[in-house]
């Protein structure tokens, strides 16, 4: 396999697994509708040109709507025109969205390939902004492919930008991501300082998705260094912001990091409250993985609690749903966890039941 920095090939294939964007922590840069405005120049008469920028645009709107692999397709083909005519600005910028478009899909190698080509063009210009994009797209993909060192590297470099050019959205991505790195090498410490500078200035911006993705990371760097408390108080804030905004994915995964931390601590009722809301939530949208894990949690919550008959309730209900999506793991966990509440109980007969792998209700 060819090294990310040693491919030279413009266009990269992605797999048809790369069809929808990876979801993540990073917090990436985007364009925003200034720099989108200047792609386009009223003098432009080449026909080649005015293709290109066209391309250029609806490269641009198609990442933003998620149409990676057209977005894709709608870049390379900008590019190469914008080769033909020699225009090395624009290419630099088909190439900073070509980076931004393959990191969105998971192909990290890609990213840095059309990063540093980015970059390698912008030597002899001063043009921040797109420098400040690349740098900011090699550091978030170096960091996936596990090089932190070079990762804290162009990641610090595009930080130094964003203070030179007093962009305080971009500084909360930069500082954001920084934080995810040192989180990665386990140094909790630095993440949470990059963190909590982040979340100052996003709160200034009153930035609210923003201050979301940072709060879960924040209670994230907490709750791995075991500082429950502290994990919860950010976890908590995270989750009304997470519901505000109808962003059900990240309250589904913050509620049950609530619930695991308030476990940790001992907190039964409370763990069970944010696996009740969890279970809620994940019935709502129909998300049957998040429903099973859910009612597995409640199950352990009720036995820490004594409470093996609302405990047998909830592993029932799991049993039956991990036979329905055919998760042989879950089933067997579930009927394990059955046998050992109705010991606890004295039910040694449906106890024999589970331990052959049959529901009594069954």
């Amino acid at each position: 396999m060819p090294k990310g920095n040693g491919i030279t090939e413009r266009k990269i294939q992605l797999p048809i697994t790369y069809l929808k964007p990876v979801k993540r922590n990073t917090i990436t840069h985007e364009f925003d509708s200034g720099s989108q405005a200047e792609i386009v120049s009223p003098q432009e008469s080449d026909d080649n040109l005015s293709e290109a920028s066209k391309l250029l645009r609806q490269g641009i709107k198609q990442q933003q709507t998620g149409e990676l692999i057209a977005a894709l397709k709608s870049l390379q083909q900008s590019l190469g025109l914008f080769q033909a005519v020699g225009d090395l600005q624009k290419q630099a910028q088909a190439l900073s969205f070509l980076g931004l478009v393959t990191y969105s899909a998971g192909d990290y190698k890609g990213a840095i390939s059309y990063s540093e080509q980015c970059l390698s063009l912008l030597n002899n210009t001063s043009d921040l902004v797109l420098q400040m994009q690349a740098l900011s797209h090699l550091g978030n993909s170096y960091r996936h492919l596990n090089d932190h060192n070079k990762a804290i590297e162009f990641l610090q470099k595009c930080l130094k930008i964003t203070q030179q050019l007093q962009d305080k959205r971009s500084q909360v991505a930069a500082l954001n991501n920084l934080g995810l790195v040192y989180k990665a090498l386990s140094n909790f410490t630095e993440a949470i300082e990059y963190q909590q500078q982040s979340l100052e200035i996003v709160r200034e911006l009153k930035d609210n998705w923003g201050e979301e993705q940072v709060l879960k990371n924040l209670g994230n760097a907490w709750y791995a260094l075991n500082n429950y408390p502290k994990a919860i108080a950010y976890y908590e804030q995270c989750v009304v912001l997470a519901r505000s905004l109808k962003n059900v994915r990240s309250a589904l995964q913050v509620l049950k990091n609530l619930g695991n931390a308030c476990y940790a601590l001992g907190d039964y009722p409370k763990a069970i409250k944010y696996y009740e809301d969890r279970l809620e939530l994940a019935r709502e949208i129909q998300d049957k993985r998040s429903e099973e894990q859910s009612l597995g949690s409640l199950g352990v919550a009720c036995e820490a609690l004594g409470d093996y008959n609302k405990a047998i309730t909830y592993y029932e209900q799991r049993l039956l749903l991990a036979r329905n999506i055919k998760d042989r793991r879950s089933e067997e966990e579930a009927l394990d966890r059955l046998r050992v509440a109705c010991y606890a109980l004295g039910d040694y007969a449906k106890a024999m039941q589970y331990q052959q792998g049959t529901s009594p209700n069954s």
